[in-house]
């Protein structure tokens, strides 16, 4: 996403962001897949095709990014899972403010701040 955004709306081929990213192209194919099926990005078929934003990088929030590629970030699982300990625990309340904070976080930050020098 940051490669996309920072090719300034160019149409962007696989193999390229594989190559200049030292990613494995079979595993790049995946995230895109992902990627696409959100509606995060767009492609564009033919000679000349690719991978494109489809919004401008000011309007794709990271946290967002993360809910498509890893479902979400949870810290800990007795946040997400239930737990036998749950009502005992002292720590509990601990990480789900933490948990907010990085939500909100990672909410409030666009793919636009991740590519400002």
């Amino acid at each position: 996403m940051i490669y996309l955004a920072k090719s300034k709306k160019k149409i962007v081929s696989l193999s390229e962001i594989a190559k200049e990213e030292k990613i494995p192209f079979d595993y790049l194919e995946k995230i895109f897949s992902k990627l696409k099926k959100s509606g995060l990005i767009k492609t564009k078929k033919g000679v000349q095709g690719g991978y494109f934003l489809a919004y401008t990088p000011s309007k794709i929030k990271t946290g967002k990014i993360i809910k498509v590629l890893e479902d979400e970030i949870t810290l800990v699982k007795c946040i997400k899972y239930f737990c036998p300990r749950e009502k005992k625990c002292l720590s509990k309340n601990f990480w789900e403010k933490i948990q907010k904070s990085l939500n909100k976080t990672l909410n409030s930050l666009k793919l636009s701040d991740l590519i400002k020098k």
